[in-house]
């Protein structure tokens, strides 16, 4: 792979824990980034850390992430502080014969970088459409469009994808070889994200149809 194609490995972007499970192909980190939902931005603020779950949105090599204008982590974040965001896929409970071994399989990503504000409502009103499509493809078309006065109440940040890591785990339990033998039950239980049936909001007219990319939702490939 060319230099374009991977994320350098830096001291705090290196899998150190499991190294064989660590990645640095760009092509993984953004599959893994397009099929998650949401993001923890973690960060420090007056000699306290904190962890936020966030929505986000991901165009390019670049998440963005928006909130309201007083927003105190946003606030901070526009300051230039360094900031560690990590995203997870759960794909299945790994049983094992020994509790030692029981683990899971999983897609992650941990990023790190500073966070940059955008500023004029066009490239704000972009990064909106990009977060909205993010968490429903389709929506954009479908929905009202934000107000200035709306779009000018949000803050809107966008993160660089330029230094991190995907980490991976995938296959069976990695039992002792002695205990193969032990009469207990050993494998995968897959687990996956599935969308239930839309639910209409009780004011919803009962002529309007639930459009078709709600009723054919569903994450990743």
């Amino acid at each position: 792979m060319t230099s374009s194609e991977t994320l350098p490995v830096t001291d705090r972007s290196k899998v150190k824990r499991l190294p064989k499970r660590g990645q640095y192909d760009r092509a993984l980190i953004n599959q893994i980034l397009d099929e998650a939902l949401v993001i923890h931005v973690g960060f420090i603020a007056n000699n306290q850390p904190f962890v936020i779950p966030m929505g986000y949105g991901r165009e390019g090599d670049r998440l963005y992430i928006h909130g309201s204008t007083a927003s105190r982590m946003l606030q901070n974040l526009q300051q230039g502080i360094d900031v560690c965001v990590t995203a997870t896929l759960l794909d299945g409970i790994v049983v094992a014969r020994s509790l030692f071994h029981y683990s899971m399989n999983y897609r992650s990503v941990v990023l790190f970088g500073r966070a940059t504000l955008v500023e004029g409502e066009a490239a704000k009103t972009h990064a909106l459409k990009v977060l909205a499509e993010h968490m429903v493809p389709g929506s954009w078309e479908q929905a009202r469009k934000p107000k200035p006065q709306e779009v000018n109440a949000t803050t809107v940040l966008a993160f660089p994808i330029e230094e991190g890591s995907a980490k991976v785990r995938t296959g069976d339990p990695k039992d002792d070889a002695a205990d193969h033998s032990l009469p207990i039950w050993a494998g995968q239980l897959p687990l996956k994200l599935t969308p239930g049936s839309p639910i209409p909001d009780p004011q919803l007219a009962a002529d309007i149809p639930i459009p078709e990319h709600l009723l054919n939702y569903h994450r990743g490939a």
